[in-house]
């Protein structure tokens, strides 16, 4: 329970359907730590989220617990997003949350308390058959979350529900609303990343490697012929498909396309240079399946809230390292972000972007 709409009316689903529900709000991490100021902290990590949690719980007549999994958090989470910008990659820090930290955590907590499941307020649905458990996408196209939930094991999806997985988002506000929680039913959304101060994550970067600035200033701006054509204040400050904040005019629309931290080089090109029709993917997680095996006219998205392209896509032995050929160009293919394969609604799989060539 974060505090917000929408794990909240996930309780009070759960209640009174009849379950014996146990509340849990996880302290991931709090801006003195990171940066920030304490007193400007927001999202399900600051004190007045917590409180609504813990106030939610209490009125319906339910235990609540609050988890500090601070450590966890900042040992794998933080360290990881600062280590992929520093090797050149933008990293997507709520995937790995998910994948190895909350569902973790949660399932520990759940053991403790004798609980048979877990449940979240992800817009999405857990399937299954006879085999396997798989992630499939939620009813508001426009809040659906399968896409971040790729990486949840077999045994993590078998003791897990999405309660608000076949409701729209409207449809969650007015459950709110019926229930007498008024103020909890117009509660505004935080679309940034929790434990970055001001979704600046350059000045998070230098916060946490206070040498990082110095390390890496001075690198070049080079075109798509490696001409040198500007400098620039060190590669971990730029992300694939940038077009504003590069530190200089080049008299036209300028994007980077590509990173070379092995020699502090950016380079720069037209919207053009963004489109690429292969990538590899590393570190997949299989779901509807054993092994993805070869496949045609799967969807892949390589980005949250997007459409998807259609693809073929053939794995290794392992299963654990694919290739993508695109139908179509896609544009902005960043190596560390997340792609996630698609039969219809189903998820069957996703992994993480290494590489993207034509």
């Amino acid at each position: 329970m974060s505090g917000g709409i929408d794990s909240t009316v996930t309780a009070m689903m759960l209640h009174e359907q009849g379950y014996e529900v146990v509340g849990v709000t996880m302290k991931t991490w709090d801006y003195k730590t990171s940066g920030g100021i304490p007193s400007k902290e927001t999202g399900c990590c600051s004190l007045d989220s917590i409180n609504d949690a813990r106030e939610i719980a209490v009125d319906m007549g339910f235990h609540h617990f609050i988890v500090d999994i601070r450590d966890e958090f900042g040992d794998y989470v933080i360290d990881n997003f600062v280590d992929e910008y520093i090797s050149g990659r933008t990293p997507n820090p709520c995937i790995l949350c998910n994948t190895h930290i909350k569902w973790n955590a949660l399932l520990k907590r759940a053991d403790l308390l004798d609980c048979d499941y877990i449940a979240t307020g992800h817009y999405a649905n857990v399937e299954s058959n006879d085999d396997r458990y798989w992630i499939s996408k939620g009813k508001d196209i426009n809040k659906d979350q399968s896409y971040v939930l790729w990486g949840l094991t077999q045994e993590c999806l078998a003791r897990t529900q999405f309660p608000i997985g076949n409701f729209s988002k409207p449809e969650i506000r007015e459950m709110a609303l019926n229930w007498g929680y008024e103020s909890l039913s117009k509660k505004a959304e935080s679309y940034e990343i929790c434990f970055v101060p001001g979704n600046d994550y350059r000045e998070f970067l230098k916060v946490q490697r206070p040498e990082l600035e110095a390390n890496v200033k001075g690198g070049v701006f080079v075109d798509s012929e490696n001409n040198v054509i500007g400098e620039h204040i060190g590669y971990p400050f730029f992300t694939i498909g940038q077009r504003k904040g590069l530190g200089q005019a080049f008299g036209k629309p300028m994007y980077v396309t590509e990173i070379r931290p092995e020699s502090n080089t950016v380079v720069l090109g037209d919207t053009s240079d963004l489109l690429k029709n292969t990538m590899n993917v590393i570190d997949v997680n299989c779901m509807k399946y054993n092994n993805l095996g070869i496949r045609d006219e799967v969807v892949t998205m390589v980005r949250y809230n997007s459409p998807g392209t259609l693809s073929d896509i053939s794995s290794d032995t392992s299963g654990t390292a694919v290739k993508v050929n695109f139908h179509a160009n896609v544009k902005g293919i960043a190596p560390g972000q997340s792609a996630v394969f698609y039969e219809g609604d189903d998820v069957i799989g996703g992994g993480i972007i290494s590489t993207n060539f034509n």
